[in-house]
């Protein structure tokens, strides 16, 4: 039997082709499995099924995954007309994994719409659409591929212990953005226009929360160079 930690990674389904095959699957980037691995983890996909975190009892970490919008309903908002369409079967999945891993202390990384997941669990709220906030399209300049820009990151976060520096650039693909933090939960790296880009445990606000590994980041590592994120949530994992 390996050693190695089992490492969860939500997973979405979507109609797709392949070969002379066109049917719903269930899909996640492949970029996401090969950085867990490289980490030194054992990385399976979670289906959005609404009984998935059931296995989180089985599993020694969990990263929820990029993706489409959430339903603006988990957050009390109407939809705006820049909101992607709902998918009530990932949305229900996705909030389950993370309040089942919150309840049981599980390592957990949150990228992207993972990050937004996690914010709207704890009772925050998202903007529906960057750029009418920032006046600019840079969060995600083209469709289908990744941009770059720089965030800053607080210097006394577990954010900047596990990359190990204030300032960094990020591959970045994303349309909609925290607007108020959910409970518990600290904001430990931003844009220059002030969007919010990483969130972590408020040792102030949530004591027993501050000792889990928690980290959720606006950006998408798994598109980027920079392995340290997989290589956190894999030693947490590990212990």
């Amino acid at each position: 039997m390996s050693d190695q930690p089992v490492i969860g990674i939500s997973a979405y389904s979507q109609q797709a082709r392949w070969g002379s095959w066109d049917l719903p699957a269930v899909l996640l980037p492949r970029r996401y499995t090969d950085m867990v691995a490289a980490a030194g983890g054992l990385p399976v996909l979670l289906p959005p099924l609404p009984a998935v975190a059931g296995v989180l009892s089985r599993l020694d970490g969990l990263v929820l995954s990029g993706g489409g919008d959430i339903d603006p309903a988990h957050y009390g908002a109407a939809r705006d007309d820049a909101s992607g369409p709902a998918n009530p079967e990932r949305d229900a999945a996705e909030l389950g994994l993370w309040r089942h891993a919150l309840a049981s202390g599980l390592p957990v990384l949150g990228i992207c719409r993972g990050l937004q997941v996690i914010n709207v669990a704890q009772g925050g709220t998202l903007h529906q659409h960057v750029p009418d906030l920032v006046g600019h399209d840079g969060h995600s300049p083209d469709p289908g591929s990744y941009g770059s820009h720089k965030v800053s990151v607080a210097p006394t976060s577990r954010l900047a212990g596990v990359v190990g520096r204030t300032e960094t650039a990020v591959p970045t693909h994303h349309h909609q953005a925290i607007d108020r933090l959910g409970a518990g939960l600290v904001a430990t790296a931003w844009t220059d226009d002030g969007v919010i880009e990483a969130i972590e445990f408020s040792a102030d606000e949530d004591p027993a929360g501050a000792g889990r590994f928690m980290l959720a980041v606006q950006w998408h590592p798994e598109a980027g160079d920079d392995p340290s994120l997989f290589d956190a949530l894999v030693r947490a994992a590990q212990g």
